[in-house]
């Protein structure tokens, strides 16, 4: 299990390179790994969150995560989890911070490193738009506690409490 956190400025190191900070991981969970296989995997894994060569990916691995966009460190941010290839990855408003177009690059790119990796979300946010086009099912927390919960067309079509009604009201998703 990894995560990824709603802020990726703050869960970025600013004392370590990208290079270091997505294999950070793999040195410590993979030690068998040499130096070369290590930055191999690293560049493949940016390069499939979008950070590729053509963009160069080799100069990105020396710089630092205050010289990148929102969106190009929450990239990082993810290639860091997926690099160490979990099961479950937990998003925790992945996509909050983002401005309306590279969040849905974003959420694009969750999409294809699911289906390509056979990951499994637990994804958390306020967003009811994005939990839509994102959940197969989902959890309604009100205090800490599960309300409802449900398939999410089903839920989302016929919510059976009127806290998960009125969420879907007020985001106008009736």
């Amino acid at each position: 299990m990894q995560v990824v956190l709603q802020d990726p400025f703050a869960s970025l190191s600013p004392r370590l390179t990208v290079g270091q900070i997505v294999g950070e991981g793999l040195a410590l969970h993979q030690p068998d790994l040499s130096v070369m296989q290590r930055d191999e995997r690293v560049l493949a894994m940016l390069d499939e969150v979008g950070l590729s060569a053509r963009h160069g990916v080799h100069d990105v691995l020396q710089r630092y995560p205050h010289e990148f966009s929102g969106g190009q460190r929450q990239r990082i941010a993810i290639a860091r989890a997926v690099v160490l290839e979990p099961e479950v990855l937990v998003l925790d408003e992945p996509t909050s911070a983002l401005d309306a177009s590279v969040q849905q690059q974003v959420l694009a790119l969750l999409s294809e490193l699911q289906q390509r990796h056979g990951l499994s979300y637990v994804f958390i946010s306020h967003d009811l738009a994005v939990i839509r086009a994102m959940a197969h099912r989902v959890l309604v927390m009100k205090d800490g506690l599960i309300v409802e919960q449900g398939e999410t067309e089903a839920l989302f079509a016929a919510p059976t409490q009127a806290y998960t009604q009125e969420l879907i009201a007020a985001a106008h998703l009736a």
